[in-house]
């Protein structure tokens, strides 16, 4: 058999077992939709070790972020977000801004959705949200809401955290 005939087949069995496993089911992975906008950028506080935790927590979605180390209101007021749903940091992604420490599930929701708004908001820094749930917070969970800022500054619950 020939050396291009035998790359061939190689070939053609790596294509075929990685089409197999691009249709299996995967418990974790995000919605299609969602898969081709998982690019950010994220201001934040060159300091802040929560945003570091919560960006942590979305790259394990496959979040990758463009970082700027300058603090966010700027961002927050160049994106239209009004201050009352203020956190410590504001994310771009896709044309919806993420405020605070929004659980990675709610912007694939919203991702695959596409409802028409600003973005979501998690006002404030709740304890035990993404990010800021780590053990010096001794296992505490404040309850707290994930909003649709909608684009006449009113919101809408989106989720629910009790």
């Amino acid at each position: 058999m020939s050396t291009l005939n035998t790359h061939r087949r190689q070939w053609l069995r790596g294509a075929v077992a990685t089409a197999a496993l691009g249709a299996l089911p995967l418990a974790w992975s995000a919605p299609a939709q969602a898969s081709a906008r998982k690019k950010a950028q994220i201001w934040k506080s060159p300091t802040c070790g929560c945003c570091k935790d919560w960006m942590a927590v979305m790259a394990k979605e496959g979040f990758e972020f463009e970082v700027f180390d300058e603090g966010n209101a700027a961002a927050r007021a160049r994106l239209g977000l009004p201050t009352q749903y203020g956190s410590c940091h504001t994310v771009l992604i896709d044309g919806y801004v993420i405020e605070g420490h929004v659980p990675p599930k709610d912007v694939i929701k919203l991702l695959a959705q596409r409802p028409d708004g600003i973005g979501l908001a998690a006002p404030g820094m709740p304890v035990g949200s993404p990010g800021m749930d780590g053990p010096e917070y001794g296992g505490r969970r404040d309850p707290f809401d994930v909003v649709l800022v909608q684009r006449d500054g009113k919101s809408r619950v989106w989720a629910a955290y009790r």
